[in-house]
């Protein structure tokens, strides 16, 4: 696959079908929309490829709203890039672009990647103000000698597959009904740093994760995992909260307790992947209380792995 981080200057040398948006998080709606991308490019004879954003607009167009990320830029490349496309073009998002019309932008397509196919999901709209949205679009093709096809979402158990809906369900803490509009197991990376040592003193050794702000943490609870670093992976189980058996109002931490090893993790890059959600955030009356609460989190953790051969 051909990673560009600009429209090239040059025509990419054939004709191709592609797809714009931001795909954060990469799940099976954007999977259905690339294979239908795809097979069609395949039949025709075109290149397939996709036209992303470092960012959400709404950074620039609605910078008071919060945004949270499913995935980092680089996760969402690679991501891209598992999927069989040819290409991915990944553009800055910024001012001027936005401010830039439906028509001058498809016009850019057409000219620099040899648009002949544009795929879209049923709410796209592109351009200054969202002008571009299918009709205009479709007056756009017959102009500038592409086809618009618009998709269906994708939907799962009657519940469309979106990045907007799986956003919300790990702000809820539904990691596993998240996975399953993803395709694989939501997860975090980042590098683990020092943390206040409760956790080796009550036997329960933790890694204390630093994670980009960007990205959505999962509501705080208790977690299912698989931990990845370097080579290794094991079972482990995470928390996430203000620990408010020891702390008040302090910030939200993410620790992992891996199971079945000792050893130094700082500085290590971690990776965990949320499995299940076992149960939220509690406060215990005593140090021995939570202990016992933990043990069954670490037996609940076995079961649950070894039921889904994770184990």
């Amino acid at each position: 696959m051909k990673l560009l981080h600009d429209l090239p200057d040059a025509p990419l040398g054939k004709l191709s079908a592609i797809s714009i948006g931001v795909f954060d998080g990469v799940h099976l709606g954007h999977r259905h929309l690339m294979d239908n991308l795809m097979a069609s490019a395949n039949a025709g004879g075109y290149l397939s490829g996709v036209v992303t954003f470092n960012r959400h607009p709404h950074e620039i167009l609605a910078p008071h709203k919060e945004m949270r990320y499913l995935t980092t830029l680089e996760d969402k490349l690679r991501l891209l890039s598992e999927a069989g496309l040819d290409f991915v073009v990944a553009l800055p998002f910024t001012g001027e672009l936005a401010q830039t019309t439906a028509r001058d932008f498809v016009k850019m397509l057409v000219e620099r990647l040899g648009l002949r196919e544009l795929w879209t999901g049923p709410d796209f709209a592109l351009g200054k103000d969202r002008e571009g949205d299918s009709a205009h679009l479709s007056l756009l093709g017959d102009e500038l000698g592409f086809r618009l096809f618009k998709l269906e979402p994708l939907t799962l158990s009657d519940k469309v597959v979106s990045s907007s809906s799986i956003r919300a369900l790990m702000r809820e803490g539904e990691v596993g009904e998240a996975a399953h509009m993803l395709g694989r197991f939501p997860y975090l990376t980042g590098k683990v740093v020092t943390g206040a040592r409760r956790g080796q003193r009550l036997g329960f050794p933790t890694a204390n994760l630093e994670t980009a702000e960007s990205l959505i943490i999962p509501a705080n609870g208790v977690y299912a995992v698989r931990a990845y670093w370097d080579s290794v992976n094991h079972a482990a189980v995470v928390n996430i909260g203000q620990r408010p058996t020891f702390e008040q109002d302090s910030e939200r931490v993410l620790e992992a307790h891996i199971l079945d090893f000792s050893g130094d993790l700082y500085g290590k890059e971690l990776r965990v992947e949320f499995v299940e959600r076992l149960r939220p955030e509690l406060r215990f009356d005593s140090g021995d209380d939570l202990i016992a609460q933990m043990r069954m989190d670490v037996a609940q953790t076995r079961r649950l792995l070894d039921e889904q051969g994770l184990g």
